[in-house]
């Protein structure tokens, strides 16, 4: 989809899930090509065996250089099919709070929320509250009880989702202890709003889906039509595949600084880590941990949607999955994890010739932060 000319114009309907309605929404469509690139540099015979086995598995995109080097559709996906790229989109709603900053709509990460809600904050009770700042909401620090996992349900069908989210209880100082929570990110789309005078659907099609050179489909919005932050968004892996690429490429992309670089860099620090794996850390709506011996950095969406960075090895991994809840989500993820750090990560690394790290798969349970 992304830098690919002759492009023509599709059109799709598609069901929003949180909505119930059937919504027209046009991509665009790239020519036909074949749906493997050249593997000759790397092998990843591997890999692909053991994603025909993965039934919840879709598509399996990887890059190095910045050019693919593997692309494959499993179980009748496509590369025009849009995904829903689940928590993927907490990376995507940080990148729009830095591009914010950049253009000075926010003054700066250390705003208090409350320049923003001093309506839904004006009681006493909520001065600790007002002082959580935007760098809290993107690092999920912000003390408040989560809105994601047992809360979720709840949350979602409640009829203000930002009064919501702000009416959690404060049950950690913020700044301090992680707790994952997509009530966080959906004020980071409340202030884009409030800040830009626009929709974030609007502004992240104007500052980062156009100059990727790709139309940006909408997605849900919540009863007061904030475009729900951090989630639900949805892309096709070739997009997703661009993103992870803007990202390793420090924000340029066709010849334009899109993401200040210092964004990007200040993204991926680990800056909290969190309390379910203490190998596993978060920074700007990134995720991060160690995976065959190299540093990596990734955006991670419910059932198995990943944009991974290997910045060390100059590569991209991407994944999309049946976001569709069922009791063998969590094998797949684990799964998922494996075959990217083993069989891509490690291929990669050993081919390139990086001594040998340990092959021992640990076991970990990655399925359940990062649901919602």
């Amino acid at each position: 989809m992304f830098g690919i000319n002759n492009i023509c114009t599709a059109y799709r309907l598609y069901v929003w899930h949180a909505t119930n309605f059937l919504v027209c929404s046009m991509i665009l469509q790239a020519p036909a090509i074949a749906q493997e690139t050249s593997t000759t540099l790397f092998n990843f015979d591997v890999a692909l065996e053991s994603a025909q086995n993965l039934p919840r598995i879709r598509s399996l995109l990887v890059s190095r250089n910045g050019e693919v080097t593997l692309e494959h559709y499993f179980n009748g996906a496509n590369a025009r099919r849009i995904t829903n790229v689940k928590s993927v989109s907490k990376s995507i709603i940080s990148t729009l709070i830095g591009i914010a900053i950049e253009q000075g709509h926010i003054p700066s990460i250390k705003q208090p929320i409350g320049d923003y809600f001093s309506t839904q904050l004006s009681t006493n009770e909520d001065a600790l509250k007002e002082r959580i700042t935007i760098e809290n909401l993107l690092t999920m620090q912000s003390g408040l009880e989560t809105t994601s996992n047992r809360n979720y349900g709840a949350w979602i069908t409640s009829s203000n989702w930002v009064g919501s989210a702000l009416q959690q209880p404060l049950h950690l100082p913020s700044g301090r202890l992680m707790e994952y929570s997509t009530g966080n990110t959906h004020l980071l789309s409340a202030i884009l709003t409030a800040a830009t005078g626009q929709s974030t659907l609007e502004f992240a099609r104007k500052v980062l889906a156009e100059p990727l050179g790709f139309y940006l489909a909408p997605w849900p919005q919540d009863p007061q039509g904030i475009y729900f932050g951090g989630n639900d968004m949805e892309l096709t892996p070739r997009q997703m595949l661009a993103f992870g690429k803007l990202y390793l490429n420090k924000g340029q992309a066709n010849g334009i600084q899109i993401i200040p670089r210092a964004w990007v860099d200040n993204s991926l620090v680990r800056r909290a880590q969190s309390r379910r794996d203490r190998t596993r850390y978060y920074g700007y709506g990134w995720w991060s941990r160690d995976m065959a011996g190299h540093k990596t950095s990734y955006a991670w969406g419910f059932g198995g949607q990943f944009i991974l960075l290997v910045p060390e090895l100059n590569l991209v991994v991407v994944t999309t999955s049946s976001s569709n809840p069922g009791p063998e989500r969590r094998v797949h993820t684990r799964r998922i994890y494996d075959l990217v750090e083993h069989e891509i990560i490690a291929a990669v690394s050993a081919q390139l010739g990086y001594p040998p790290v340990s092959t021992q798969r640990t076991r970990i349970d990655y399925s359940a932060p990062g649901q919602y």
